[in-house]
């Protein structure tokens, strides 16, 4: 696998309020909604994306449910590393299910056009490898 560069860095938040207040108002952080509870920037020095991603959000990309499984631990945050296009993606989920891993899910486009596999930590960290086209322009 060859990674890029880190897509993306989301705190995944179990109360969107709050934590806006925390990383808008308290830090400062030039975060802008996204009209469903998302709030991020590509203005972050130092990230590609910084983003608020809700709990229930997290729930459905990875699972397609907006309750989070009871049997899995609760991430705290999401990670993505970038891959060269979405062939590249859909390589990696292979070699890394190929290593022991188990996917939350295969590659797959969303809606947005990011091509994206995740796994789940122990840890509750949210790990995807993702081909995200506006990155690449």
């Amino acid at each position: 696998m060859d990674v890029l560069f880190i897509t993306s860095v989301a705190v995944v938040v179990a109360d969107p309020p709050l934590s806006r207040k925390l990383f808008i108002e308290g830090l400062g952080l030039p975060l802008e909604g996204e009209g469903d509870g998302y709030y991020s920037s590509g203005s972050v020095p130092g990230s590609k994306h910084f983003g608020l991603w809700p709990l229930s959000q997290a729930a459905e990309a990875c699972f397609g449910t907006p309750q989070w499984p009871a049997d899995r631990v609760v991430p705290q945050a999401s990670i993505e590393f970038e891959v060269a296009n979405a062939e590249a993606v859909t390589a990696a989920g292979a070699e890394l299910e190929r290593a022991g891993f188990e996917l939350v899910h295969q590659a797959r486009t969303e809606p947005w056009g990011q091509t994206v596999a995740r796994l789940l930590t122990a840890e509750g960290l949210i790990i995807g490898v993702s081909y995200a086209p506006p990155l690449h322009r």
